[in-house]
């Protein structure tokens, strides 16, 4: 595998420090040191494959590190924190991504067979070990950035080869169940879309547990096995990494971000965000601020 990763270095090559789009549908790549309020953010469903160095991604409680040995899927929107390091020669940390759409997902499956089995852990992000035939689909995939003319015609069916290999392998039943409406899965992923769009309204758990058709305390069980936290944390997260935008990029005040995204106390609201950031709000953004002047 080790030819197989040398050339998709070589195509990715000139990744910059945050996401770099390639001109493929779907397709991004990063290099070096990312600045840390873009790793902390809400993530996308993906496939993140690492090139070079490794990266540590946090959500909940729970930590999973992941390296070119490896890759890592992650089914629903989740906010994470993640830490990237680069080759132990010193070489810069570089990775491609793959965001997923659940109807390119279904598509595909109804052209296979329904043979994934489900294994114990019904996590919403995980890592496996990596195969070179999903290697040598990534590989055909980053060519067409030399070949733009292509990509209308060939990046689709790569695509497929892509999520393929994914659901080939013992991630396969979450790409199956994201894509599938009844399964407990996508039920979570509904109330994640809900809480995300009403994030700065009160969390009524009680309706999204109806809207999932779960009891209450089912519910609770799923959607902390899926995403690693509570409904009440998840809010919570969406809620201070909206604050933490506002106060980068907005120029809003520490109060003013505060109520903006739902909270009736600033005091709280700051205490939640130091615990949340490792500084106060105002201290915080002001450091941010700092590292993108150019």
């Amino acid at each position: 595998m080790d030819n197989q990763l040398n050339e998709l270095r070589a195509l990715a090559a000139h990744a910059q420090n945050r996401r770099t789009e390639t001109g493929i549908p779907r397709v991004a790549m990063a290099q070096g040191s990312i600045p840390e309020h873009e790793l902390a953010a809400v993530y996308d469903p993906m496939i993140n494959l690492i090139l070079r160095g490794s990266k540590l991604m946090t959500v909940g409680g729970r930590t999973l590190q992941y390296d070119p040995s490896t890759y890592f899927v992650m089914s629903v929107d989740l906010p994470a924190a993640g830490v990237v390091r680069p080759a132990d020669n010193g070489d810069p940390y570089l990775a491609v991504s793959l965001t997923l759409d659940s109807g390119i997902i279904a598509n595909l499956l109804a052209d296979l067979p329904n043979t994934v089995k489900k294994i114990d852990d019904s996590s919403g992000f995980s890592v496996a070990r990596v195969t070179p035939e999903l290697l040598d689909a990534w590989v055909r995939m980053l060519r067409l950035m030399n070949h733009p003319n292509d990509i209308a015609a060939l990046a689709p069916a790569y695509e497929r080869e892509i999520l393929y290999r994914v659901i080939e392998g013992p991630m396969g039943w979450m790409l199956r169940d994201i894509a599938l409406p009844d399964t407990a899965l996508a039920k979570v992923n509904l109330a994640i879309q809900m809480i995300r769009r009403d994030y700065a309204e009160p969390l009524r758990v009680d309706d999204l547990a109806d809207s999932a058709a779960m009891s209450i305390s089912a519910f609770h069980r799923h959607f902390k096995s899926v995403t690693a936290l509570s409904p009440v944390q998840y809010q919570k997260q969406i809620r201070l990494l909206k604050a933490r935008t506002l106060l980068i990029s907005a120029g809003y005040s520490v109060t003013a971000a505060a109520y903006e995204v739902g909270y009736q106390s600033s005091t709280q609201f700051s205490r939640e965000y130091s615990r949340q950031f490792g500084q106060p709000p105002a201290k915080d953004a002001a450091r941010l601020a700092q590292t993108l002047r150019p």
